[in-house]
């Protein structure tokens, strides 16, 4: 089996490449090869599993050629501008999450290969007004540019695979928490800054009120739904491509009651609030809490608490322990 991730060299992409590299088989077959790609460079795991890394822009039509050329028999498309950078830059988050996503889609069905594509789209597809649990029938209307890239990729996904291009699963990730190493552009990432930070013994910014309510599951849990989307049967999927993924549905106040347990008052200490408006005229449009249906009843599991993301994140970054 040949695999190609795209968006190799971020977060998720690493641990995916690393949960492969270590498995060694993807839906019961030998992985022989994986092509990694993204816009920047990283270092990968060494293992028994052939690594082939390229760096370059998936809107580029001879690059993105080059990728399906190696004939992948799974594609997870992971490459994107994350939410709060594809809002202030408009043309950058086109460019990236949605004209990317199409020469990539376009490639494969110009090679006639029929691969599995696992693409990860988000929980910023839907917009306010919402119910109190979203259901898998809420319509997406997503009001941020970041949204609407994704819901526009969902639906080239969903034609893609309608007329046998390729098997198609977009698999709708609720926010990542908690994100390991430094903070970066997306809208979300004060979710993780208020655990991570605090973890270490540092000071952590939280910009939005504290009952802000919001669906978050683990990196671990993050890539099991990845691993779990490759073996799906597309037979049993029918039309509807795009699932809500489980999540752990918490306030802001219960994400930071959860690390007074773990970790005690000292580190809720170091959370300091301080209200940006640009990130919460992002946040507040966010959905809250799903029911995730019909990704549950497909075998997709989580968390069930968001103290089990808390411990999820000392045992996979933090060697088991906190520091001292």
């Amino acid at each position: 089996m040949r695999i190609l991730i795209t968006g190799a060299a971020g977060m998720i992409g690493r641990k995916l490449v690393a949960r492969l590299t270590k498995d060694g088989r993807l839906n019961g077959k030998s992985i022989a090869a994986i092509t990694l790609a993204d816009v920047v460079a990283a270092e990968f795991p060494v293992g028994t599993v052939a690594l082939n890394a390229h760096v370059g822009d998936l809107a580029d039509t001879a690059f993105v050629g080059k990728l399906i050329a190696t004939k992948p028999d799974v594609v997870f498309h992971l490459a994107g501008i994350v939410s709060g950078e594809a809002e202030t830059n408009f043309e950058l988050g086109y460019r990236v999450n949605l004209d990317g996503t199409r020469v990539l889609f376009d490639a494969i069905r110009l090679a006639q290969i029929a691969p599995r594509v696992v693409f990860t789209s988000s929980i910023a597809v839907y917009g306010a007004p919402f119910p109190a649990k979203i259901t898998d029938d809420f319509l997406t209307t997503p009001l941020t540019s970041y949204g609407t890239q994704k819901v526009m990729s969902e639906a080239l996904l969903a034609d893609y695979t309608r007329r046998g291009f390729f098997d198609g699963i977009g698999i709708r990730l609720p926010t990542i928490c908690v994100r390991p190493g430094k903070p970066n552009k997306a809208a979300s990432g004060f979710f993780s800054n208020i655990i991570r930070e605090p973890l270490a013994g540092q000071e952590a910014i939280l910009p939005v009120p504290r009952d802000v309510v919001h669906t978050l599951a683990s990196p671990r849990s993050a890539v099991n739904f990845l691993i779990h989307a490759a073996g799906l049967d597309g037979a049993g999927l029918g039309p509807r491509r795009n699932l809500n993924m489980p999540g752990v549905g918490v306030t802001v106040q219960e994400q930071i009651d959860a690390l007074g347990r773990v970790a005690g008052a000292k580190a809720v200490a170091l959370i300091k609030e301080q209200p940006d408006a640009a990130i919460w005229a992002i946040v507040k449009n966010w959905p809250t809490r799903f029911e995730a249906k019909r990704a549950r009843d497909l075998g997709f599991v989580c968390e069930k608490t968001f103290e089990e993301i808390i411990r999820a994140h000392i045992e996979d970054e933090l060697g088991g322990q906190l520091p001292k």
